[in-house]
């Protein structure tokens, strides 16, 4: 795939992104959830072999290459990897999967109800070396743990700020500031949020373009006018502690939203499964998001 034939399978594509970028700190939870505990590995080299395992046996999948998942978000360690002697970025593009790569480097503690990113000095490095493997796009993520209206606007302006460092390289940026399904003010915060996304695409050149990973709104629709918006390639939902029911329910309500889901995608795999029961359980969990990424219902 050229880039602009990325562009167009993003933009316009029915599917979903699969998000497979789970970081250090995120790791040992992963295997544990895979059903491989703590005590499998014995330093981190062997731990993120393990989850390079996990993440292997998910794009070699028949079901992962069936024209349902658009594009996948690798961690860094997984784009630097190769699968049966091929880059990664390589393996998912001749799939048909678009490549992403996460490019946060984890949260800053919380202050004025959010968790900023933290400092990523090396980052032009990273995107030159994303891009010379074929990586179309990258992905940030922020919290926003309450409607604080400052805070929320620090938060959004800094994924900008991250925003055009990504385009200035040729690349797709997907910026992510993550509302807390959890918050008691969740509905508010969707307002804010929506505001501040607004007004930084407004200031964004003409041609320049973004996609936006967020929350699955607490008021249906609520994001409609950044899924109509012309600086918008697309907008995608993250589960965010949703079970996959929950979430495939909830975003079927969005039209125009589709997912990009981690845990709800991942939750019932297990490393004991053989390949049959594995390809049979990843390719149940596409099926339902995929049709909640496409078949929507009135809310």
């Amino acid at each position: 795939m050229t880039r602009d034939e990325m562009s167009a399978k993003i933009e316009r594509g029915d599917g979903f992104i699969a998000a497979l970028d789970q970081s250090g700190g995120s790791t040992p939870k992963a295997l544990a959830g895979y059903g491989v505990e703590e005590g499998a590995w014995s330093n981190d080299e062997e731990m993120f072999d393990l989850i390079h395992q996990m993440r292997s046996r998910i794009i070699t999948s028949p079901c992962f290459g069936n024209g349902k998942v658009l594009g996948a978000i690798l961690f860094e360690r997984t784009m630097d990897g190769t699968i049966a002697g091929k880059p990664v970025p390589q393996v998912l593009i001749e799939k048909g999967v678009v490549p992403f790569i996460k490019i946060d480097k984890g949260l800053a503690d919380e202050e004025n109800g959010v968790q900023l990113m933290k400092p990523n000095p090396g980052l032009d490095q990273l995107l030159e070396r994303a891009k010379s493997l074929g990586v179309f796009g990258t992905k940030e993520r922020s919290v926003i743990d309450s409607a604080n209206p400052s805070g929320i606007a620090v938060a959004v302006a800094q994924q900008f700020q991250v925003a055009k460092q990504v385009l200035a390289h040729g690349m797709t940026p997907i910026v992510e500031p993550e509302v807390n399904i959890k918050s008691s003010d969740r509905a508010e915060s969707d307002d804010l949020l929506l505001s501040a996304i607004l007004e930084e695409l407004d200031e964004l050149p003409e041609g320049q373009r973004v996609m936006l990973k967020l929350s699955i709104p607490a008021k249906p629709n609520k994001f409609a006018p950044l899924i109509e918006h012309p600086k918008v390639l697309r907008v995608v939902a993250l589960s965010g502690g949703f079970s996959r029911e929950e979430a495939c329910r909830e975003l079927a309500k969005n039209p125009g939203m589709i997912a990009s889901f981690s845990r709800a995608l991942l939750s019932d795999l297990r490393a004991q499964q053989s390949d049959g029961e594995f390809d049979a359980t990843l390719g149940q969990a596409i099926d339902e998001i995929y049709s909640a990424s496409t078949n929507k219902v009135l809310a």
